[in-house]
């Protein structure tokens, strides 16, 4: 296999474990949306932010091991992903309540907007949290001295 081929497949690898790991953060946001939703006079916008905050941590905890299996610093890369969430919550937060008001339903909303935070913080952890510390930590290097031992 060429190194072109081998980079193809490393990264496919990567965008099937993030989505794998992502639906497992939206699990954790749609179940404790939901959750929260069964309180009475609970707001919905809480229980959204709520559920994004506990599927953020997770998602970033596995993600940096797995995925890009990053040895960068992890309070650095926190402080990146927050603040990607400092924009993105109170946006999604507050149009997560825009949809309430004109009428969707919560849950359908959130799925919304979990779609669409899949697809910008896979870009913004490829291209702006791990741009230069992908396959850096002992589980990338020791694939990759498998690799090497194979040719």
């Amino acid at each position: 296999m060429t190194e072109t081929q081998t980079n193809k497949k490393r990264e496919f690898i990567r965008v099937v474990k993030f989505t794998l790991i992502s639906i497992s953060a939206g699990i954790i946001q749609f179940a404790s949306t939901a959750l929260l939703e069964l309180i009475p006079s609970f707001p919905g916008w809480l229980s959204y932010l709520i559920g994004l905050v506990l599927s953020v941590l997770w998602n970033f905890t596995i993600n940096k091991k797995y995925t890009f299996r990053s040895a960068t610093n992890v309070p650095i890369a926190m402080l990146k992903v927050g603040l990607f969430y400092l924009v993105y919550a109170p946006l999604s937060t507050w149009v997560e309540h825009i949809f309430e008001q004109n009428g969707w339903e919560v849950l359908i909303a959130t799925v919304v907007l979990m779609l669409l935070n899949f697809v910008l913080e896979f870009l913004y952890c490829t291209f702006v949290v791990y741009r230069k510390s992908i396959d850096t930590n002992d589980i990338a290097k020791a694939e990759l001295e498998k690799e090497k031992a194979e040719n």
